[in-house]
């Protein structure tokens, strides 16, 4: 149930004086997702953006940005529902795969390159904004979470789905940072996995936020087969497997096929592994009424 948000300012981010440099950071994080092709992986998680269109209550007519929309899932969920629908990336490929999946469905969606923590749209600009896996990889999450709810009109809605700390993303990408570290000073993605988090970053300007743990099925033919469709794909995976020396690639590519063996509820058959995330929706703050 929607609960009252209390005013808590959002997290400080750097640890140090001089704190992250953001936007070195975010141009490594662009490369990064613009290798290998994150679409072949991001088409198997559909599903979870027409179940946050259903959370987020999306209905024909309003206006929607999903920000950091990869190849498009929750903007093609949006639009199924006949919404008006602007999808956003700063990797421009994957705009081009979600154009092309749009246009297979004769769906009408505007693509727009954008950054997710300096979206180029005036205030209370849409209804909705919906983010599936994507806003959680920003760098400087208060940032992010600002434009969020400024892009929104008061008494809009904001639908996220961000995988948690404990599942299987969450322990991949911790797995990912004893062999390649990441970035200095940056709060690890799977933090918007936490519903406490979340409130820190949106309560000052959300009525409610309603959040509830979500499983997704990664289902491949087997531990082996979702590693190489990762290390081929996804760039997180790509660019780190591409760091290490072969005796490096071995021992990341053992620690993973255990992780997942951990996960595999399959058996020997193939790979059935639930991955656990968190899907949230808040509602913006109406503006007080002076008498």
């Amino acid at each position: 149930m929607s609960q009252p948000i209390p005013s808590t300012p959002p997290p400080r981010q750097a640890p140090d004086a001089i704190g992250p440099d953001y936007a070195a950071i975010k141009q490594r994080q662009q490369a990064t997702w613009a290798s290998g092709d994150f679409a072949v992986v991001g088409v198997t998680l559909q599903i979870v953006g027409e179940t946050l269109a259903e959370a987020a209550d999306i209905r024909a007519g309003e206006r929607v940005i999903d920000i950091a929309a990869g190849n498009g899932n929750a903007s093609l969920a949006a639009a199924h529902r006949f919404a008006r629908v602007t999808s956003t990336d700063y990797v421009p490929a994957l705009l081009e795969k979600g154009r092309a999946r749009a246009a297979a469905e004769g769906l009408q969606i505007d693509f727009r390159e954008a950054d997710a923590e300096a979206l180029p749209f005036g205030d209370a600009s849409f209804d909705v904004a919906l983010s599936t896996f994507g806003v959680m990889f920003a760098p400087d999450h208060a940032r992010c979470a600002r434009e969020m709810m400024r892009v929104v009109r008061p008494g809009g809605r904001i639908g996220i789905a961000n995988w948690t700390a404990d599942g299987l993303i969450g322990q991949l990408f911790k797995t990912l940072g004893r062999y390649v570290a990441p970035p200095a000073g940056l709060a690890p993605p799977s933090m918007w996995g936490s519903e406490d988090y979340l409130r820190q970053l949106f309560g000052p300007d959300a009525a409610s936020i309603r959040a509830a743990p979500r499983i997704f099925n990664f289902r491949y033919a087997s531990p082996a087969h979702w590693i190489q469709v990762f290390r081929d794909y996804y760039g997180p995976l790509n660019k780190a497997f591409a760091a290490l020396d072969p005796d490096g690639q071995q021992a990341l590519e053992n620690d993973i096929g255990a992780m997942l063996e951990r996960f595999n509820v399959a058996g020997d058959a193939s790979l059935v592994a639930p991955a656990e995330y968190l899907e949230a929706v808040i509602v913006k703050r109406l503006p007080e009424v002076l008498h």
